[in-house]
């Protein structure tokens, strides 16, 4: 079972079953998911509609760390193929478009594995995955009420490709197509995300309380903000967890006492970190991993994340009722320190780092500030990953650390100083806030009237799963070149595509700190 989506991807692990934890039940359900959701969208495509809400979150489920829950993939795939089967046949539409399980097994021709042409299938894979990002940030922005009917055209357009035989240039444009509509929603949820107000640059406690507490984690800030409403005079604390350490940095949340902090770092040390909360914990998103008995029975879901036997709160009407998640957490201890309690800082998104253009450009002028370098991305289990931490130890102190996602849980707690007041990691926030280092990057080059690959301006990317597809194909849109990704490329992209992508944009894997510093022009 190669489901090849993620930076783990071909270990011995995947042969039987997912290192994600999923089994090849499950990802039969997703290859199904995926395959029919092409065929539905071939046929929406034909007739001029969008698709329907049950799309975007199926394509947000599949995911990696998003639901293991086989049940609600069965679901998506039945809601679907009926959505399908309602609308008539396109003209010259291929079999595929038709297609329906009978049996369904993780090895089948309808797996993107099983694409005959290795480019194909490296290209056809690269959109897909981006599409799933895509559709992940999309939902976001639409749960806070910002639409943008070109990204649901565009995702039915080039799920659609699929079933399309196209030519190589022809798929190498609708993977950076896709890069363009990225912006377009990263742009989209930053502004819907700004109805809690402009985050501010914010030192985040990561100290306990002795009161018992809920752990919310994900990347949902409309979940957040409705927990802490419900949770008003119940209690009890709210802390967060991995990519929501950046709502701190909100003014809406500010004003709930008892938001009372940050607890653990980032996704793939959730089975080490939650059973010492003691508390309940509430999966938003991704990154969920299959929790461990010791604290299972505690773990509710919502939203796309989902895993079988674990509580799940539905919204209904616009609310979910999180009454059962508050009830239990009253009746367990106050968390347990971890970690050595030093403030976490985060809220260095746009509008935060431009106030302070001035100084930023007087400081890159005088030399001060000689280099800034994008260390954006994703934490993983590789050990590999801890050269991101060597990495930011080693760069010299005239260098400022650009970064958003999980990745900066490997180094955002060092004690790197500042530049005459800018601090020396400045964190944007989630992944999604991507687009706030997009946006520095092109305040910086209008200022100083050159190109962004002008700029004194490194990218180290890390990567681990499917968004982080969609913001590197964002980036590649944009033109920005000499991104180093690692801690591995993609194993899905072929030596044929890569050589594309390397020729285009030098795209380069990540080696050795001491050469990538040089690489970089880091020293």
């Amino acid at each position: 079972m190669y489901c090849n989506q993620c930076q783990e991807a071909k270990s011995p692990a995947c042969q039987a079953g997912g290192v994600c934890g999923k089994n090849k039940s499950l990802a039969a359900y997703q290859d199904a998911v995926l395959y029919a959701a092409s065929g539905l969208c071939y046929r929406l495509e034909a007739a001029g509609k969008l698709p329907e809400n049950c799309i975007l979150e199926a394509l947000f489920a599949t995911l990696t760390n998003v639901s293991f829950d086989e049940a609600r993939f069965k679901e998506y795939l039945d809601c679907i193929i009926s959505h399908r089967d309602s609308l008539p046949k396109a003209e010259g539409e291929p079999k595929a478009v038709s297609w329906k399980p009978v049996i369904l097994t993780a090895d089948s021709e309808i797996s993107l594995e099983s694409i005959e042409d290795e480019n194909d299938r490296s290209l056809i894979s690269l959109l897909v995955f981006g599409i799933k990002g895509l559709a992940a940030y999309y939902s976001h922005a639409v749960v806070l009420g910002k639409v943008d009917e070109a990204i649901p055209k565009f995702i039915t357009k080039a799920l659609a490709s699929r079933f399309k035989p196209l030519s190589i240039d022809e798929r190498v444009g609708l993977a950076l197509e896709c890069g363009q509509f990225g912006v377009s929603a990263l742009a989209l949820l930053d502004a819907a995300n700004h109805t809690f107000g402009v985050p501010e640059i914010t030192q985040v406690p990561t100290t306990v309380g002795d009161k018992p507490g809920i752990l919310i984690t994900g990347h949902d800030l409309k979940d957040l903000s409705m927990l802490l409403e419900a949770t008003v005079d119940a209690g009890i604390d709210i802390y967060t967890h991995g990519e929501m350490l950046p709502a701190h940095a909100y003014p809406a949340f500010k004003k709930y006492p008892h938001l009372k902090g940050h607890y653990g770092t980032a996704w793939p040390n959730q089975r080490v970190e939650m059973p010492q909360f003691n508390g309940p914990v509430l999966f938003t998103t991704n990154c969920l991993v299959p929790p461990l008995s010791s604290y299972k029975a505690k773990v509710f879901t919502t939203g796309a994340v989902g895993f079988e036997g674990c509580r799940h709160i539905e919204e209904v009407d616009g609310k979910k009722n999180f009454s059962e998640i508050i009830a239990l957490a009253k009746t367990c201890a106050a968390p347990t320190q971890i970690g050595d309690g030093k403030p976490l800082l985060t809220g260095c998104g746009h509008e935060a780092v431009l106030s302070l253009a001035g100084t930023v450009i007087e400081l890159i002028n005088s030399g001060k500030i000689r280099r800034f370098v994008v260390m954006a991305g994703c934490d993983g289990r590789d050990k590999e990953r801890e050269y991101y931490t060597e990495f930011a130890k080693a760069l010299p102190k005239d260098t400022v650390i650009l970064t958003a996602g999980c990745a900066k849980f490997r180094y955002n707690s060092l004690d790197l100083g500042d530049i005459e007041g800018i601090p020396r990691v400045l964190d944007a926030g989630q992944c999604n806030d991507c687009y706030s280092l997009v946006a520095i990057a092109l305040a910086l080059a209008d200022a100083f009237k050159c190109g962004v690959n002008d700029l004194p301006i490194s990218y180290n990317i890390a990567w681990y799963e499917q968004k982080a597809v969609l913001v590197l194909l964002a980036l590649l849109h944009l033109g920005v070149k000499n991104i180093m990704l690692g801690p591995t490329l993609p194993k899905f992209v072929s030596p044929a595509v890569l050589d594309v992508l390397v020729k285009t944009f030098n795209l380069q894997p990540s080696t050795t700190v001491e050469a990538d510093l040089k690489t970089l022009n880091c020293i």
